[in-house]
């Protein structure tokens, strides 16, 4: 798989069952090439028509299995990096 292929697939968590967003952005390491993150974009603000102003950092070992249209997660929202915009 290739990291383009991440891009734009829904990210939903495993916890609670919700659509976290898609995926926007990746951190990885530089060194050993390794993916540490995934970026999502928050929730918007107004019905999504002035932007957002968070992104979610998810840690990539939360990840739980990555399939054809989406991304599983198992993490809780109090443990989310928040970014602000």
């Amino acid at each position: 798989m290739r990291v383009c292929d991440l891009h734009n697939k829904q990210v939903i968590n495993t916890c609670d069952c919700k659509i976290l967003g898609c995926v926007i952005d990746i951190d990885f390491d530089e060194c050993s090439g390794c993916i540490k993150a995934l970026i999502v974009p928050g929730p918007g603000r107004l019905c999504g028509l002035f932007g957002r102003d968070i992104e979610y950092i998810i840690p990539f070992p939360c990840v739980r299995g990555i399939g054809p249209d989406a991304v599983l997660v198992e993490v809780s929202l109090e443990k989310i990096t928040h970014k602000c915009i």
